[in-house]
């Protein structure tokens, strides 16, 4: 527990979404609220919104591709506040690109924010974590990285876009003995998924639901809740493992 015996969590990619709707679980449940984005405007948003409603949260900038934006972040909350109680990795980006479509800049930009983000955040703060022998890491992924039948990150039949094969990585990555718990969500309805350029649209999420076994897109507060509850002592000895909130859907569909 740090400073006032109020505990602190830092999120990235806290501006929108399911990191928005993490940051006001987190908000309520008691934490002080470290919101971090490249979306200026809706992050400090949510501040805004946190202590509307007399929650605790501050907004600072954070490029999860700038290592020395990570270290800054982190280093300085964690001078503020002593070592962080939660940190969770949310930021992300997907783009749907025909392979033979897909540059060089656009893999690397995918792999950079998805998977090495985690990376980055979760380097700069498990020294602390590990000296006061406390604190969770969870990373948010999607279950586009998840092997189910008939599928492969490597497939030549269906090749698929950078972001898929950072999903799949990210869960390898973040089996250390320095993480928590995985977290790998299913259709919600963000405005990733409700873009019709990289995603599947509006019509397309609510076609979604009819083969979800509980018959509805997920929403990002569905999420928010089992982040809070993986980084709270109810989780105590659970750790390293990967989590899938998709409604049923893997198991139901493939």
């Amino acid at each position: 527990m740090n400073e006032g015996g109020k505990p602190t969590v830092l999120i990235t990619g806290a501006g929108i979404g399911i990191g928005a709707a993490t940051a006001r679980e987190f908000a309520a449940a008691g934490y002080r609220v470290i919101v971090t984005d490249v979306l200026d405007e809706e992050g400090r948003g949510v501040v805004s919104e946190i202590e509307g409603s007399g929650g605790e949260a501050e907004y600072h900038r954070l490029d999860v591709t700038n290592t020395e934006q990570a270290d800054a972040v982190v280093n300085d909350a964690q001078g503020r506040y002593g070592p962080l109680d939660a940190v969770i990795a949310n930021a992300g980006i997907a783009h749907r690109v025909p392979l033979p479509e897909l540059t060089d800049e656009k893999w690397d930009q995918t792999h950079e924010i998805d998977l090495k983000g985690v990376m980055r955040v979760c380097r700069a703060a498990a020294p602390a974590m590990r000296e006061a022998g406390r604190g969770s890491m969870v990373a948010v992924s999607s279950i586009m990285g998840w092997p189910t039948a008939g599928t492969s990150t490597s497939s030549t039949r269906r090749p698929r876009p950078a972001s898929w094969a950072s999903c799949a990585a990210s869960p390898s990555s973040s089996r250390g003995r320095g993480a928590r718990q995985r977290h790998r969500p299913g259709y919600i309805r963000t405005a990733q998924a409700l873009s019709e350029e990289h995603s599947l649209g509006p019509a397309g999420l609510e076609q979604a639901a009819e083969f979800i076994p509980m018959k509805r897109v997920g929403e990002p507060e569905d999420i928010a809740d089992v982040i809070l509850f993986l980084a709270s002592s109810a989780a105590r000895y659970l750790t390293g493992q990967t989590v899938v909130v998709d409604g049923g859907l893997l198991v139901g569909r493939y």
